[in-house]
């Protein structure tokens, strides 16, 4: 591939995730790698940004010794303050992970980790974001070579216009994955979860929990290749008209006329 790759890395979990410095180790064999990461987990915080107050990068030393940056935005900052601010040119690959806890079906709407990988996506880079299915004590030694792997491809042979990839990483041993394979988006229900509580000084206040979501873990699914410890490889597109909806809205007879005074 001539020159050094520049890959850019971000995660929602902060600069204590566990995955950072065996990615960076494994990234730097063939390239040059730039870490900018929250100083603070940013789960489920989706694809927020930062327009109210200033952000700022500040300078670590990372388990490895290796340089690190964190933001005091979201993911979504980071992607943006490192490719502008601290690369050395525009990144080949920006890669948004490992999470910690699986990104399928509907949580990519939820995901600061997917959001990294589409802040990449929406200014014109290539990118993806990567998670493995267990909150804790997640296994990488799956996740981090197939991480290394998919930058390489992904440099050599491009992706898509607006397209990301979202991979999901069965947490098993190398010798237990059934494969790899391109799903599409299950779906996974959240049901209203938000507890009303009182304060001991009567206050009340709402807290949201963590129950479980339902899901189909239909056959071709993100969900049904998990459950088959295979991992699980979704391009997603940052295009979300629903073309298949057109024919229905149609009947609505919206073309405009002017609006009866009975209405607001």
């Amino acid at each position: 591939m001539g020159d050094k790759l520049q890959v850019l890395v971000t995660n929602d979990d902060g600069p204590h995730a566990p995955a950072l410095a065996l990615m960076r180790e494994a990234f730097s064999l063939f390239a040059d790698v730039v870490v900018v990461v929250p100083e603070r987990p940013r789960s489920a915080c989706g694809h927020a940004v930062t327009l109210h107050k200033p952000l700022r990068l500040n300078e670590h030393k990372g388990t490895d010794g290796s340089s690190l940056f964190t933001c005091n935005g979201f993911p979504s900052d980071c992607v943006t303050l490192g490719a502008e601010h601290l690369c050395s040119r525009t990144p080949d690959v920006v890669v948004s992970g490992i999470n910690q806890g699986a990104n399928l079906g509907d949580d990519v709407t939820y995901s600061g980790t997917v959001a990294g990988a589409m802040e990449a996506i929406v200014f014109g880079m290539k990118g993806f974001s990567i998670s493995v299915t267990a909150h804790e004590d997640p296994r990488v030694d799956v996740a981090v070579p197939f991480a290394a792997r998919l930058v390489r491809l992904i440099a050599e042979r491009g992706l898509p216009e607006r397209t990301l990839l979202n991979v999901n990483v069965p947490n098993c041993a190398p010798a237990d994955v059934q494969g790899v394979v391109l799903t599409r988006l299950g779906r996974r229900s959240y049901r209203g979860s938000a507890e009303k509580r009182t304060e001991p000084r009567g206050g009340v206040y709402y807290w949201r929990s963590g129950h479980l979501p339902d899901f189909q873990a239909d056959p071709g699914t993100d969900l049904a290749a998990i459950a088959e410890n295979k991992i699980s490889v979704t391009p997603l597109s940052l295009d979300l008209t629903a073309v298949e909806a057109f024919g229905e809205f149609a009947a609505w007879e919206l073309g405009w006329t002017e609006l009866p005074a009975d209405l607001p």
